[in-house]
């Protein structure tokens, strides 16, 4: 099915709905289906399509739950608030229009119960959870961007539905004597804006709605121009399933045609309360210029140690599931090793049955820097995110789909350690002892307090790495994914906040502290 066929498929469904395909074309407001007319409605949505066609089926399942919601009350909110048939897809033309229907949706949000802002959160994790949902737009963020693979962006999708806190995060604290009592709660901001990046599109667009509307807020999203249409099929099934449930009207915003002056146009918006970037180190800079509450999710440079107490087989195992995890595309994946010299050639040895190619020709190393890295030393934008196998086969070398990662041994000043690749290959830095390994780490992950791995079992030495690079996440004797709650306990987040400090976001990191006072009452002790 291509691009075309695609937009043609969601348009004629949605249609049969009364929402028209252009969100600023006006359309009569249809009357909201009864549970006896809802089966002919999807019907009729998907033989506008054609029949096989997966969109216009998916769109009917988002859509499909009114049989179930047609014989409940809708829910009351504040007059004006688009009932769930009347509702739109939440893509608008331009920036100005969609924050304004941001800035309105909020303010009719406030009216809803917290009991209602569960109820929409958890219809966001169950839309992305259905399995036609969360196949294609797996499929389509990997086939739109170039980047990474269906089978990890399946697993990734799903943790940021399923794992992703909501109004649970937000909780309460009370303080009461003689003088009365008084209630510090987090309260929203207001409407947010929200820059997505290309590795992670579609899970960045779901955790950050779930955290956001779980903390009160709407949200704008500026998703990155090269992952457009699988975005904004993302913010249609949100809106289609918050439409189901009788949720305001565009909580969750975004633009038909992202681009770089979109951005700029919601960043300067004197509506927006909040800004979050999720991106690299120019868009959380820019972020963080405007002067509005900034939330800056940039590089990191994730160093994992190995030292002489690890296990070695099994630390060369989770090396390379988390380096090749989406192709090493999450900021969180394992991007240069530091080695102790006793255990580093059984490491090499057993990491190479488990997956990595290994180059030991200058020469080679040669072609791939010169393939992969910019005149400036930086990352080639056009290998960020594809597979060991698609790079070596462009410096003429064929190895079959076992191999997961490229591995060579060089100095700790080598571009390949100093600069986050965001592509899996793996270079390790050989060092004398752990202490070494340790400060060579700090040195290499420059200060993004982003993540860190090390296998050891040496409790004193991991907790001397833990308190000394003061990363955000700190994964140990694991794949670097176990700190997204991938084989790890908690909680997940794809926004991780090192340059502002906020750390691991979540519902709680999009609200803001009041307090409410009630002066000599309400003490019962």
């Amino acid at each position: 099915m291509n691009d075309g066929q695609i937009a043609a498929a969601v348009a004629k469904v949605l249609e049969a709905y009364g929402v028209p395909a252009d969100p600023s074309a006006a359309a009569p407001a249809p009357a909201a289906p009864t549970a006896g007319s809802v089966s002919e409605l999807i019907a009729r949505g998907i033989a506008k399509a054609s029949s096989d066609d997966q969109i216009a089926q998916i769109v009917a399942k988002v859509v499909g739950n009114y049989g179930a919601q047609a014989a409940k009350p809708a829910l009351a909110v504040v007059p004006g608030a688009a009932a769930s048939a009347e509702a739109g897809d939440g893509v608008f033309d331009t920036m100005d229009a969609a924050v304004d229907a941001a800035v309105l949706a909020q303010q009719q949000y406030l009216m809803c119960s917290m009991s209602d802002r569960q109820r929409f959160v958890d219809g966001i994790r169950e839309v992305i959870l259905q399995k036609d949902t969360l196949e294609l737009i797996s499929r389509m963020a990997a086939e739109d961007t170039g980047m990474g693979n269906y089978e990890h962006k399946l697993i990734k999708n799903r943790l940021a539905a399923e794992k992703t806190p909501g109004t649970e995060d937000l909780t309460t604290e009370a303080f009461s004597g003689d003088d009365g009592l008084t209630l510090v709660e987090y309260s929203p901001f207001g409407a947010i804006g929200a820059v997505t990046p290309t590795t992670n599109p579609t899970e960045t667009i779901i955790c950050n709605s779930i955290g956001m509307l779980a903390a009160g807020n709407s949200v704008i999203f500026s998703p990155h121009p090269r992952a457009t249409k699988v975005s904004l099929l993302t913010v249609k099934l949100i809106n289609q399933k918050l439409a189901c449930l009788g949720a305001p009207a565009n909580l969750v915003v975004t633009v038909s045609k992202p681009s770089v002056e979109n951005t700029n146009a919601m960043m300067a918006h004197p509506k927006i309360r909040m800004l979050v970037a999720t991106g690299g180190p120019g868009i959380v800079k820019a972020v963080m210029s405007t002067g509005k509450k900034a939330i800056g999710a940039g590089a990191g440079n994730p160093p994992v140690v190995v030292d002489e107490t690890a296990d070695i087989e099994k630390a060369a195992l989770d090396i390379i599931n988390g380096c090749s995890f989406d192709n090493n595309l999450p900021c969180i994946a394992e991007k240069e090793i530091i080695a102790v010299a006793q255990i580093a050639d059984y490491l090499i040895f057993s990491m190479k049955k488990q997956g990595a190619y290994q180059i030991t020709d200058p020469a080679v190393l040669r072609k791939l820097q010169d393939l992969v890295l910019t005149a400036k030393g930086g990352p080639q934008t056009s290998c960020v995110g594809k597979s060991a196998v698609w790079l070596l086969n462009k410096i003429g070398i064929e190895v079959d789909s076992s191999v997961k990662v490229i591995l060579m041994e060089v100095p700790k000043e080598h571009p390949f350690v100093q600069e986050e690749l965001m592509m899996p290959i793996l270079p390790l830095v050989r060092v004398s002892d752990v202490d070494e390994a340790i400060a060579v780490a700090i040195e290499v992950e420059h200060g993004n307090r982003h993540t860190a791995i090390m296998h050891s079992t040496n409790v004193r030495k991991l907790t001397k790495m833990a308190k000394l690079i003061q990363t955000t996440i700190f994964v140990k004797n694991g794949p670097s994914y176990a700190g997204l709650g991938v084989g790890g306990e908690g909680y997940t987040t794809f926004t991780i906040a090192g340059p502002t400090g906020e750390g691991l976001t979540s519902a709680k990191s999009f609200a803001r502290k009041r307090k409410c006072v009630m002066v000599e009452a309400l003490n019962i002790r």
